[in-house]
């Protein structure tokens, strides 16, 4: 088995742990937890208008991206 590295957390990992840990009950934990996927989708989105507007990712770029699969393969045990 390999040995677990230990690496240091950044302030924003801090800042969410702590947030986490202030969190009363599961509702405030849903609600942090939505903040948080608020926060990456609005990333994500001007990400996207970023390449969509610098010519990076045009229709034909996102419909070919569409008929890809790219999601990682599970893995086969053998029978």
């Amino acid at each position: 088995m390999p040995a677990l590295e230990s690496s240091k957390l950044n302030p924003a990992q801090m800042m969410i742990l702590e947030s986490f840990a202030g969190a009363g009950d599961a509702d405030e934990t849903e609600e942090l937890m939505l903040l948080l996927r608020d926060f990456h989708a609005s990333r994500l989105e001007r990400e996207m208008e970023r390449l969509d507007a610098d010519g990076t990712l045009d229709s034909s770029r996102l419909n070919a991206l569409r008929s890809r699969h790219l999601r990682t393969p599970y893995r086969r045990t053998a029978t």
